[in-house]
């Protein structure tokens, strides 16, 4: 059995509510073992015999067919969950500054917004791997850092999601814990 973390973009925001307790039951009868949410932000880790990419089509058709919500995730395993976290060199947050990490399945487009990202005067971020970039905001000021700006743009919108760091931590050691 291997363990994910699935991060749901868009969920409990614009419109698209989902309840977690009803996440959980629909993920399980989709036949998803121990199947966890945490923060109500579209964090998920679950069990599955699968692998990622069967796990994300399964998963996206399971959202589609019950809430009507046509989802975009990105799956990733425990150990590469794990990876990530352990190779950000920015700390988990700090007074003045908040660290993120922009995830995306899309390997191109995340190539993209790295270019734009490090066009930026002064922009501090990381590529982490083939699906992960870790940037620095500043504190109280992350929606209106221009790395923030242009990851919100349309075309990255629809294939990137961004957790701070201390988030996926949660997410690490809950998937950490299925193993």
């Amino acid at each position: 059995m291997n363990s994910y973390a699935v991060f749901l973009r868009g969920i409990n925001v614009g419109g698209i509510n989902i309840k977690m307790a009803e996440l959980r039951d629909a993920l399980a009868s989709a036949g998803f073992e121990g199947v966890k949410t945490l923060l109500a932000s579209g964090n998920v880790v679950l069990a599955s015999e699968a692998n990622p990419a069967a796990v994300k089509q399964k998963f996206e058709r399971c959202l589609r067919d019950t809430f009507g919500y046509d989802a975009w995730v990105v799956v990733l395993t425990a150990q590469r969950v794990a990876e990530l976290v352990d190779s950000c060199p920015y700390p988990e947050d700090d007074k003045a500054t908040h660290t993120y990490i922009t995830l995306s399945s899309d390997t191109a487009r995340l190539d993209e917004l790295d270019a734009a990202g490090a066009a930026l005067d002064g922009a501090e971020q990381l590529r982490l791997g083939p699906e992960a970039l870790a940037w620095l905001a500043p504190a109280g000021g992350t929606l209106d850092s221009p790395f923030s700006k242009i990851s919100a743009k349309t075309k990255f919108k629809a294939s990137t999601t961004t957790r701070n760091l201390r988030t996926l931590i949660k997410v690490r050691d809950a998937a950490a814990a299925l193993a």
